[in-house]
């Protein structure tokens, strides 16, 4: 019966084009297994074994469907990152400029060779987001909220450190332009990105994955878990606040004393920066992988409601329709997806999933559904139209 179960819900599904359709249908979260799950010593752990599964399944789609847009993507970012950050050979940054100069009026006095890196430095940045935007369609919204805050909590330490150059990094967490830059970071990310990428997720799987089988339902919240997802976006974060303290702090610090060495180069702002490039990329990339196929846009269920986009009651309850007539039968649909239909005894009120016993009369709750309408004897199954994709 499982292996019906898996076959029914392999055929039902599609990707979204044809290199990543090839790559995915011969793996999906729900077929990683592990060979030693922690859960079984302390069942309190499972969570760990939840994302080590996960963990698993992203790299494996990574190195199957990445290819060089992505990291190409990455490397254009990184290029952007050394050309910034660049002073071997300058100077600009050791020596400390002139303080009496800033913003555009600093940039006509800067090392020819180092406004030569900074305006390539821009070019690169730009470069990347084009890419991204191009590459991710139905993020774009949402990649903005996120470079919006990333710029915000950058802000915030350059504005700390101004007036404290030498700030340690926990003493800047508690400066109000770090805590105001940071409040507007979680929002965005938080109350606007991650929540808007969940509740499509939601929305996805109730709308287009409904099954009378609870088993394959079960299945396909399984298939697009976010848990791993959002532990990166979470890190993503952390990683944001690390280079940008590191970033500010190198530069507050200039001019650099004789007793500095080759440690004292921002080699936090640099690896930090990288892989919070990685993650951003993954944390973009991995909602269009899964979603893009389905053609729905990343949104919150409040924003679908001003739009329009989104019929509450679909949602919470749906009536089944009749496939040859279109007239609504006696089937339902709850928003976990699973299908309950009432008993055809008389003087019966219990309903039940189709094929069980009624809990009220004993008898077995019907598997097919005889339209009042146009007389027809049709499976409950296509009562309810499913749009699949994974």
């Amino acid at each position: 019966m499982d292996d019906l179960i898996s076959h029914t819900y392999r055929g039902a599904d599609s990707m979204m084009d044809n290199t990543e359709s090839d790559s995915s249908e011969n793996l999906r979260l729900s077929e990683i297994s592990l060979k030693y799950k922690i859960s079984d010593y302390n069942e309190r752990l499972s969570i760990i074994d939840v994302l080590r599964e996960e963990s698993v399944f992203h790299f494996k789609m990574i190195s199957k469907v990445w290819g060089k847009f992505e990291f190409s993507a990455f490397g254009v970012a990184v290029i952007a990152i050394i050309l910034g950050a660049w002073d071997l050979g300058i100077k600009e940054l050791e020596n400390g400029g002139d303080y009496n100069r800033y913003s555009l009026e600093g940039l006509l006095f800067l090392n020819d060779l180092s406004l030569i890196l900074t305006l390539l430095s821009i070019i690169a940045w730009i470069g990347f987001v084009i890419q991204l935007f191009i590459r991710f369609p139905i993020m774009r919204e949402n990649l903005a909220y996120m470079f919006i805050g990333m710029i915000a909590v950058q802000i915030g330490y350059i504005y700390a450190h101004a007036s404290t150059p030498e700030l340690s990094l926990f003493s800047s967490l508690a400066n109000p332009g770090v805590i105001l830059a940071n409040a507007i970071f979680v929002f965005l990310t938080i109350f606007v990105v991650h929540r808007a990428v969940v509740e499509t997720r939601d929305v996805h799987v109730a709308e287009r994955h409904s099954h009378p089988d609870p088993r394959i339902v079960k299945i396909a919240w399984k298939d697009h878990s976010l848990k791993l997802w959002s532990l990166g976006l979470g890190f993503w974060m952390v990683m944001v606040n690390l280079f940008s303290w590191s970033g500010s702090n190198s530069v507050s610090l200039r001019p650099t004393s004789a007793e500095d060495t080759v440690f004292n180069f921002p080699w936090i702002y640099l690896i930090c920066n990288m892989i919070s490039i990685f993650l951003l990329i993954h944390i973009i990339w991995y909602p269009q992988f899964m979603l893009g196929a389905a053609e729905d846009r990343i949104q919150s269920v409040r924003a679908r409601e001003v739009s329009g986009e989104l019929n509450i009651n679909s949602i919470v309850k749906t009536q089944g329709i009749c496939p040859i007539c279109d007239e609504e039968t006696s089937a339902t649909r709850h928003p976990n997806g699973e299908i309950t239909v009432p008993c055809n005894e008389l003087q019966c009120n219990g309903i039940g999933k189709p094929g069980t016993i009624c809990e009220e009369c004993d008898m077995t709750l019907p598997s097919r559904i005889e339209c009042k309408s146009c007389n027809s004897s049709t499976t409950i199954s296509s009562h309810f139209n499913r749009q699949d994709a994974w």
